[in-house]
């Protein structure tokens, strides 16, 4: 009798992003907010999981603005969708991000607001209360969640609104083919930020392998164009369709990131994206725990089944 091979895993996580079309209908008219407009490689294959996720479902997106250009005052038609961009920033680390979200909560009572999948943390327990005060309020939020323990943390806080687990949206752009057959043999893609840890930092210092962030696989030129688009969106830009071309811009980003895991034989990371992209394209890679558990967690919840990837986590973390 003739078997039938299993799906690879990364089939199904794709396939899961499904459930978000039941708050986002095909053919919605939406308002996307918060695309990122910034040098984090990992929000830009994010961004372009979620356009890709809006083209495959014929989901019209009748605005785009980041979190430089969103008007004080914004009519929105009352039968569109208010769709946020998701990611890792819900919480008090990155407050800019947040105090849009939770100003687009408040404002926009009348209509359905989504959040895409994201990572909550709260380094603060008041600042936490204090967004679940605004979300509580309210009547048709829906938040989805990229781990277990950002679900059990949201069910707790927020009442009233609806929490689904949920992959990252990138996982819409499976697979990704490499154009070319590695040369090198382990690429170190480690944070320069607030999220590395001891672990990592023993990693950088063994010299066993290529050093890499987002920070420095982009050239001071690709920083410079980067800071220009936010600048350019901050004080308006007239009729020059900024938005568009950024996204124009941003396809050549994640080509570059694409390109460059693809030269090399293995990856060892402690960005999600660098282990979300390796597992995109089906490469081996291992992922190093972040400072408060989000990789792990994510890890857990989605990717271990996947036979190329492993986690080096922080044994004694919770």
């Amino acid at each position: 009798m003739q078997t039938i091979p299993l799906a690879h895993p990364m089939d199904e996580l794709k396939h899961r992003l499904r459930q978000i079309l039941d708050v986002i209908p095909p053919r919605s008219n939406i308002y996307y907010i918060d695309y990122p407009v910034h040098g984090n490689g990992g929000d830009l294959l994010i961004m372009k999981g979620t356009e890709t996720f809006f083209k495959d479902y014929q989901i019209n997106v009748r605005a785009r603005y980041s979190v430089y250009d969103f008007p004080e005052k914004l009519p929105i038609p009352k039968d569109h969708i208010i769709v946020l961009h998701g990611g890792g920033n819900f919480g008090d680390l990155y407050p800019a991000h947040q105090k849009l979200r939770e100003k687009i909560v408040s404002d926009y009572p009348g209509h359905r607001v989504v959040i895409l999948p994201q990572t909550i943390f709260y380094k603060n327990n008041f600042e936490f209360n204090r967004t679940a005060t605004i979300f509580n309020r309210h009547p048709d939020l829906h938040l989805y969640v990229r781990d277990t323990l950002s679900a059990d943390m949201a069910k707790d806080k927020f009442k009233t609104c609806n929490i689904y687990l949920s992959p990252d949206m990138a996982h819409q752009l499976w697979p990704i083919q490499n154009r070319y057959n590695p040369d090198k043999d382990l690429l170190f893609f480690l944070r320069t930020d607030i999220e590395k840890t001891t672990e990592q930092e023993q990693l950088e210092a063994s010299g066993l392998g290529d050093c890499l962030d987002w920070s420095t696989l982009y050239s001071k030129v690709e920083q410079k164009s980067i800071r220009f688009f936010s600048k350019m969106l901050e004080k308006g830009s007239g009729a020059l369709p900024v938005s568009k071309i950024w996204g124009a811009y941003t396809d050549y980003l994640v080509k570059k990131a694409v390109d460059r895991f693809g030269s090399y034989k293995k990856v060892q990371t402690s960005r999600l994206h660098g282990h979300i992209l390796s597992c995109l394209m089906d490469k081996p890679n291992v992922l190093i725990d972040n400072s408060y558990g989000k990789n792990a967690n994510y890890y857990r919840t989605w990717t271990s089944g996947i036979t190329s990837a492993r986690l080096l986590a922080n044994q004694t973390k919770k």
